[in-house]
């Protein structure tokens, strides 16, 4: 499984930069890229209580139907956010898109200090398979909950990726946290982190990450722009798993209905 991580500056608020950009980004992607992972919200940018409105976005708008019509044309997949309007309510979404279409639509279920009373949280999580690999999403903050990859992980998730704005002084915290959820399901992880300036004087911490499933760090970004090339050894799983399995021998279930679709969808609802 070959990835390609992003590791890009956006502008909040100005969706005609962020998608130029990503639709460049697509059309130059590396071959033999199956997937590319973008940061959190990399369409639409963060969004206010003064545009949300104005400025959130339908996952079936012209601006995502751009993005599914460059994946086809590159048959590759994309891992790209953006704040979502769904009828008058707000999400910020991560959408697994491939030749095929919307895959997976991740909904942030573990809100940050600044977006309860803008976005809803999200009520399940999920996953799919592309490519003989069972993908799960998450964002930034979700990650520094045991529980969200460990329920991906029961979804039987081998690789989870991760869309993140994470920022200074914060910049430690994702690396620590996405290191502990590969390890501790031994999973491969991958955090993708927005760069630069936001609204407010925030500087985007960069640092984006791969980590193998026996928690060692694969591939560490600084904290410039920049594109990176990675090829996932996914019999790593079985190797980590050989004396110990961890998803085997854990006593407590996480609660919740699990949905099993027809097209290879996995949901666990939260209760």
């Amino acid at each position: 499984m070959q990835l390609e991580l992003l590791q890009l500056a956006g502008r909040d608020g100005d969706t005609a930069y962020n998608l130029r950009r990503t639709l460049d980004a697509i059309s130059h992607c590396a071959p033999g890229t199956d997937i590319m992972v973008f940061p959190e919200a990399q369409i639409t940018g963060f969004l206010s209580h003064d545009n949300i409105a104005e400025q959130a976005l339908a996952v079936d708008s012209p601006s995502v139907l751009a993005i599914q019509q460059a994946v086809r044309e590159r048959k590759v997949a994309v891992v790209v956010g953006l704040i979502e309007n769904d009828g008058g309510r707000y999400y910020n979404t991560t959408l697994f898109i491939t030749p095929e279409g919307i895959q997976l639509s991740y909904r942030k279920t573990h809100l940050w200090v600044s977006e309860p009373g803008l976005v809803l949280p999200g009520d399940r999580y999920g996953t799919v398979e592309w490519r003989g690999v069972r993908i799960g999403l998450l964002i930034c903050y979700d990650t520094e909950f045991p529980e969200t990859a460990r329920a991906v992980a029961a979804l039987g998730a081998e690789l989870i990726l991760i869309a993140d704005a994470n920022m200074e002084p914060y910049g430690y915290v994702h690396r620590t946290s996405v290191t502990a959820r590969a390890q501790e399901n031994q999973v491969f992880a991958v955090v993708v982190n927005r760069v630069g300036e936001g609204e407010g004087n925030m500087v985007f911490a960069g640092g984006s990450a791969v980590v193998d499933p026996f928690g060692q760090m694969l591939l560490e970004s600084g904290r410039q722009e920049c594109r990176h090339v990675i090829q996932l050894d996914m019999t790593q799983l079985a190797d980590a798993r050989a004396v110990y399995d961890y998803r085997a021998d854990q006593r407590f279930q996480l609660p919740g209905e699990r949905i099993e679709h027809p097209d290879g969808r996995r949901e666990l609802l939260i209760p």
